[in-house]
């Protein structure tokens, strides 16, 4: 899996045969600075883009390669013991809806590719399908969320912070009241804040937010977004949420000093998602948070203080590490793809039905 925090791939083996998936092994694998720089410039329109996407999926796949043969060696494992690799590809356009009442999704990739080089079958498309049938393509991870979180007693909320940051609330009595949404900005606006003023890719925990102080006037325009105020099924990404948005916002509130936007971008991903806990599931107890945002602490405060009737703890805390769960979420999807099963929501995405996700590219 590699999202929208363009900061490198996390790749996991996972066996499916325990009722719980066990997984067998993690690997993380930086982008090179070249590869990361090119994956980000064509989220926007440039010159030469179907050459330069092309050749871009080529150099993502082969990283791609590389951590499958490191989960292999690691695990002391021959390809031949692997069912299929879930490719997700990196997202660089997501406008569901629109235009012609259908719109896209573009997720470069090279499935073809990763099955030459790895000798293992690849599957991968899992967001066009949904978006045909009317949905928003996004989130995908809310069914593996309730196939993995779904036992818990009551009601959670399982939020994943990545670049953009998405909520899915599950009621173990009622398991079809799965809703699931992207809430808005998770890591993304942060780290690109982080890295043009510090040089560090990340606020590492948070320590540089925490010395700043939220500035309400910014914070309040950042708000103001009207996608904050759509109900779900909604989706977003790079498209809306990018440094010309934030820019715009930013005019009218020069000469602040650059920890004070990185506070006031931190509180914007926690109000944006404890808002969307407490309208779509006033109440929970629990809510369970993975993604690279799950590791800053000073975010995981903040939330902690706006929903002050919640426990707010990593998914680690539930049996898988916050690093691991969206590349488990896409090894699930392939499975339920090799074994022709739905794997999308009405509820969550609102296409017109449950759909089988992805192409398979055989070894």
């Amino acid at each position: 899996m590699s999202g929208t925090s363009l900061d490198g791939v996390d790749g996991v083996l996972v066996d499916f045969a325990p009722q719980i998936p066990l997984v067998l092994g993690h690997i993380s694998a930086p982008f090179s600075t070249a590869l990361q720089q090119e994956l980000l410039a064509l989220n926007s329109e440039g010159p030469n883009e179907l050459h330069r996407a092309a050749l871009a999926g080529n150099g993502l796949v082969r990283v791609y390669a590389s951590v499958v043969e490191q989960l292999l060696r690691s695990c002391k494992l021959e390809a031949s013991s692997v069912c299929a690799i879930g490719a997700h590809g990196q997202t660089v356009r997501h406008r569901p809806q629109l235009f012609d009442g259908t719109g896209y999704t573009i997720q470069l990739n090279q499935p073809a590719l990763l099955a030459e080089l790895s000798g293992i079958a690849v599957v991968a498309d899992f967001r066009s399908r949904d978006v045909a049938a009317g949905g928003q393509g996004a989130p995908l991870v809310p069914p593996f969320h309730q196939a993995f979180f779904g036992h818990l007693p009551g009601v959670s909320g399982v939020l994943n912070i990545g670049g953009i940051s998405n909520l899915t609330a599950l009621h173990v009595d009622e398991p079809d009241r799965l809703l699931g949404f992207d809430c808005g900005p998770g890591n993304a606006l942060m780290d690109a804040w982080c890295l043009a003023h510090t040089g560090a890719p990340y606020d590492d925990k948070g320590r540089w937010a925490a010395t700043g102080v939220v500035h309400a006037g910014l914070l309040q325009a950042l708000l103001d977004e009207p996608f904050f105020g759509q109900p779900g099924p909604k989706s977003t990404g790079r498209d809306l949420f990018n440094g010309p948005w934030l820019q715009a916002r930013l005019a009218a509130h020069t000469g602040l000093p650059p920890q004070d936007v990185q506070a006031t971008l931190t509180e914007l991903t926690a109000r944006s998602c404890a808002d969307s806990v407490l309208q779509t599931i006033p109440g929970t107890q629990r809510l369970i948070v993975c993604g690279g945002g799950a590791l800053n602490a000073h975010l995981i405060a903040r939330l902690q203080a706006l929903l002050p009737g919640c426990t707010v703890a990593s998914s680690e805390a539930f049996g898988l590490p916050p690093l691991q769960v969206e590349a488990t979420a896409f090894a699930w999807l392939a499975k339920q793809c090799f074994e022709r099963k739905t794997a999308s929501s009405k509820s969550v995405t609102g296409a017109s039905g449950a759909r089988i996700l992805g192409a398979i590219y055989p070894a």
